[in-house]
C-alpha cells in the first residue's frame, strides 16, 4: 500500500505497512462471523497488512502497542465506539508519549452505536470504507484527554476521540454494556435511555471550564463533544468540529423526567441548544467535582466517575479517511 507525499514540490510514493486490530465481539459478536470475508475483500482491494484479533477489554491497546514498536504506521481499528478509543489510546505509552509519531490511524465500522463513524463521514460498508482509507490523505485531528476516578477508586487518564460525559450519559452507557445489543443500536440505546431516566437523579455538579466558574447545581448530563454524536444517533453537540483545538461543552441542567423525555427527540434532531435547560460553550480544560456518583462515559464505555480533569490535545493523532 503506497501513500502519496510531496517533497519540495515532487511528489513521492512511501510504502505503507499497515497493521489491522479487529474486535470480534463487536456488534454483539457478528464482527467475528464477518471477518474472513472482511480479510479477504481487504486483500483484493490492495491492501497489504497484519492482522491480530482482540481476547478481552483493553486488549485493543496492547495490540496496537505492539504493532506501532514493530514499525507499523497505519493501524486500523475494526470494531465499534469502544474499540476505536481502545486503538487510540495504543498509539501513546503509559506517560502519553506518542510511540510512532506520524503514524495513522483508520477506522472500518462494525459497532452497535456507530457515533464517531457519524461525525467523520466514515462509509458503513466495509468495503467502501477500506477504499475511503486507502484513496485518501492523512488529516490531523484533535483527541480529547481525560482523568478520571476508576473502578478501583484510583486516579487514571485516557483519550477520547468522540465524546465523553458526566452523570445520564454515563449511568446509561453503564446500562448498555451491561445488556446484549441484540436489537441493533437505535432501540439498544434508546430503551437503555429511557430506563435510565425513569431512575436517575439529577446530581449536584461543580463544573469549570478555562479557569471559569460556569454552574454549582444539579446537573442531568454534561458532555464534552469532539465529535457530534453519542447514543447511537443523538446529535448532542451539533456544532463541535474534531479539529479546532476546542472541545464544544453541552449541560443539561436539572430537567424533570418529564421534560427530559419530552425533549429527548430534539437530541438525535442537534435542536436542543435553544432549550432553556440546556447551556452551550466551548473550552480546552474543564474540572468537574460532584457530590454525589457521577458516571462517566468515554466513547460509549463507563470507566469510572467524576472527579474529571479534561483537556483537549489539539492534532493529537493522523486520521487516514
Amino acid at each position: 500500500m503506497f501513500n502519496v507525499r510531496f517533497y519540495k514540490g515532487v511528489q513521492v510514493l512511501l510504502l505503507t505497512k499497515a497493521a489491522v486490530v479487529v474486535n470480534p465481539a463487536s456488534a454483539n459478536g457478528s464482527t467475528g462471523k464477518r471477518w474472513p470475508e472482511m480479510a479477504a475483500s481487504f486483500e483484493q482491494e490492495g491492501l497489504s497488512f497484519v492482522c491480530s484479533l482482540t481476547e478481552r477489554p483493553g486488549h485493543a491497546t496492547e495490540i496496537t502497542r505492539r504493532f506501532l514498536g514493530e514499525g507499523h504506521d497505519l493501524i486500523i481499528a475494526v470494531g465499534g465506539d469502544g474499540t476505536a478509543n481502545e486503538v487510540v489510546n495504543g498509539f501513546f505509552d503509559k506517560t502519553g508519549r506518542s510511540i510512532r509519531p506520524g503514524a495513522a490511524l483508520g477506522l472500518i465500522s462494525c459497532g452497535t452505536g456507530r457515533d464517531l463513524f457519524r461525525t467523520l463521514g466514515i462509509p458503513s460498508d466495509s468495503t467502501a470504507a477500506i477504499r475511503h482509507i486507502i484513496n485518501s490523505i492523512s488529516r490531523p485531528i484533535d483527541l480529547g484527554l481525560v482523568t478520571f476516578c476508576n473502578s478501583k477508586e484510583v486516579r487514571e487518564s485516557r483519550y477520547f476521540i468522540n465524546v465523553a460525559g458526566l452523570g445520564l450519559d454515563g449511568a446509561t452507557a453503564e446500562k448498555v454494556n451491561r445488556t446484549s445489543k441484540a436489537l441493533g443500536g437505535f432501540i439498544s440505546f434508546l430503551w437503555a435511555t429511557v430506563s435510565t431516566i425513569i431512575l436517575y437523579k439529577n446530581q449536584k455538579m461543580n463544573i469549570i471550564v478555562d479557569d471559569e466558574q460556569i454552574c454549582d447545581e444539579p446537573i442531568t448530563v454534561v458532555v464534552f463533544g469532539n465529535g457530534r454524536y453519542f447514543g447511537s444517533g443523538m446529535c448532542v453537540a451539533p456544532n463541535a468540529l474534531i479539529d479546532d483545538g476546542l472541545l464544544d461543552i453541552i449541560i443539561l441542567r436539572d430537567l424533570s423526567k418529564l421534560n427530559l423525555l419530552i425533549s429527548l427527540p430534539r437530541v438525535y434532531k442537534g435542536t436542543h441548544l435553544s432549550h432553556s435547560h440546556v447551556s452551550s460553550l466551548r473550552g480546552k480544560k474543564i474540572k468537574v467535582t460532584s457530590e454525589g456518583r457521577a458516571l462517566l462515559d468515554l466513547d460509549g464505555e463507563q470507566p469510572g466517575r467524576a472527579p474529571v480533569e479534561i483537556e483537549i490535545i489539539h492534532h493529537a493523532i493522523s486520521l487516514k479517511g
